[in-house]
C-alpha cells in the first residue's frame, strides 16, 4: 500500500524524481553544466586578464556556436538514429578531453588564448551533440503525464548548477586557474558515469532510416507549426540582442570593480532568480495564456538587462541579473514543455537539433554579439541597446506570431 509520502512524490511536485532513471540524468545534467559554468567562468577570467579586449570574450562564444551551426543536420539524425543515451555518454567524454587539454596549457604556461579556442571548439562541437540527445532522451525517460514537472526539474538542475558553478568557478580561479579546471574536468567524469547507468529506453515510433531528405524533417516541422516557430525564434531573437552575460567579466573588472569571486556571483545571479522562478513553476504550473505570458515575461527580461547595463552599483546588478534569470526561465519553461510534447518521437532529435542552433544563436552568437558591439560602441552602451532590443522583439512577436500569442496550453492545442 503506498505511504502519503510516495503519493506526494508521484503526484506532486516531485513526480519525475519517482523515477531512477530520470535521477540519474538529472544529477547527471547538473554537474556536466556544473562543469561547463567552472570552463566559462576559468576562460572568461582567464582570457580577459591576458588581452584586455571583449572582442575575445565575444569569440569565447563564436567559437562554441559555429559547430552548433555547421553540424545541426547531422547531430538531430544521430539523437535519432542511434541511442540517445550513447551520445550523450560519448559528447560529455570529449567535454573532458577538452576540459583537461586547457588544464594541460594552463600548466605548461598559456602566453595567448588560441589554445583556449581550439578547446572550447572542441567543447562546441560536444555540446551540439549532447543538446539534441539529452533534450531528446528525457521525454523518454518519464511517463507524459510527469513530462510538464521533469521539464521544470531538469531546467532547474540546469540552474542549481548555473548558481553554484560560476560561485565555484570564481572561487577556485582565485585559488588557481589549474584548480577550476581539475575539478571540472572530475565533474564531466562523474557526470559521463551517471549516464551509463541509465538503463536504454524504449523506443517509441518507428526509427525510419536516415536519408538526406529526412534530415531537413526537423526544418519542415518547425515551419509548420507556428506556436514552436515563434517560441524558439522570440527566444533566439530576445537572447541574441539581450544577452550580457559574455560582458560580466568586463563589467566585473572594469565597471564593477570585482575580483574573480565577485564575476562568480555575478554569473550566479541570473540562476539564483532562474530556479526560484523553476520551483515556483514545478509546483504551480501555467495552466491558461501561456503564450502571453511569455511575451510578457521576455519584455521584462529585456527592460531587466537594460537596468543591469545601467548600473555602476554591485548589489544593483546582482538584483537585475537575477530577475533576468526569473524571466528568462518562463521562456524555458514554455518553450521546452511546447517542444517536447508537440514534437512526434521519431523526429525529436532532429526538431531538437534545430532547437539547439536556435539555442546557441541566442546564447553564444549573442555573447560574439555584444563583444563586437562592445569593442565598438562601449560596454554599457552594448548591454542597454541589447535590452531595449528584447523589449521591442516581445513586442513585435506579438504581431507577427497571433498563434502564438493566442496560445492558450502547453499539453494540447487550443
Amino acid at each position: 500500500m503506498p505511504t502519503e509520502s510516495s503519493d506526494t512524490i508521484n503526484s506532486g511536485r516531485f513526480a519525475a524524481f519517482a523515477h531512477k532513471a530520470f535521477v540519474d540524468y538529472w544529477i547527471a545534467r547538473f554537474c556536466s553544466t556544473f562543469a561547463v559554468q567552472i570552463v566559462a567562468v576559468a576562460v572568461g577570467w582567464q582570457v580577459y586578464d591576458l588581452t584586455r579586449d571583449p572582442l575575445d570574450l565575444g569569440i569565447i562564444g563564436l567559437v562554441q556556436f559555429l559547430p552548433l551551426l555547421i553540424l545541426v543536420l547531422v547531430t538531430g539524425a544521430v539523437a535519432d538514429r542511434f541511442g540517445r543515451r550513447l551520445v550523450m555518454g560519448t559528447a560529455i567524454a570529449l567535454e573532458f578531453v577538452c576540459a583537461a587539454a586547457i588544464l594541460l596549457v594552463t600548466l605548461n604556461g598559456l602566453t595567448g588564448p588560441m589554445p583556449i579556442f581550439v578547446a572550447l571548439t572542441g567543447m562546441g562541437i560536444a555540446r551540439a551533440f549532447f543538446g539534441p540527445a539529452s533534450q531528446s532522451l528525457v521525454v523518454n525517460l518519464v511517463p507524459q503525464k510527469d513530462f510538464a514537472n521533469a521539464v521544470a526539474w531538469n531546467a532547474s538542475s540546469w540552474q542549481v548548477a548555473s548558481i553554484v558553478g560560476p560561485v565555484a568557478g570564481g572561487l577556485l580561479y582565485g585559488v588557481g586557474s589549474v584548480v577550476a579546471y581539475a575539478v571540472a574536468s572530475a565533474m564531466f567524469l562523474i557526470a559521463f558515469f551517471l549516464i551509463t547507468r541509465i538503463p536504454k529506453p524504449p523506443v517509441r515510433g518507428e526509427v525510419k532510416k536516415v536519408t538526406f531528405s529526412s534530415l531537413f524533417d526537423g526544418l519542415r516541422y518547425i515551419r509548420k507549426e507556428k506556436v514552436v516557430l515563434g517560441a524558439i525564434s522570440l527566444d533566439l531573437f530576445a537572447v541574441l540582442l539581450g544577452g550580457a552575460v559574455a560582458l560580466l567579466p568586463a563589467y566585473a573588472r572594469d565597471i564593477l570593480h570585482l575580483g574573480p569571486w565577485g564575476l562568480g556571483i555575478l554569473r550566479a545571479a541570473p540562476g539564483i532568480g532562474a530556479i526560484a522562478m523553476g520551483a515556483y513553476l514545478a509546483a504551480a504550473p501555467i495552466k491558461d495564456h501561456a503564450g502571453r505570458i511569455l511575451l510578457v515575461f521576455v519584455g521584462l527580461f529585456g527592460l531587466f538587462t537594460a537596468i543591469f547595463g545601467m548600473s555602476t552599483v554591485a548589489w544593483l546588478s546582482i538584483v537585475a541579473l537575477a530577475l533576468v534569470g526569473a524571466t528568462d526561465m518562463v521562456s524555458v519553461y514554455v518553450r521546452e514543455t511546447l517542444l517536447q510534447l508537440w514534437t512526434p518521437d521519431e523526429v525529436r532529435g532532429r526538431v531538437n537539433a534545430v532547437n539547439m542552433v536556435f539555442l546557441g544563436a541566442s546564447n553564444e552568437l549573442g555573447e560574439f554579439r555584444a563583444g563586437f558591439m562592445a569593442a565598438w560602441i562601449g560596454i554599457v552602451p552594448a548591454v542597454v541597446f541589447g535590452g531595449v532590443a528584447a523589449v521591442g522583439v516581445a513586442v513585435g512577436w506579438a504581431i507577427i506570431f497571433p498563434q502564438l500569442r493566442d496560445a492558450r496550453y502547453l499539453h494540447r492545442r487550443g
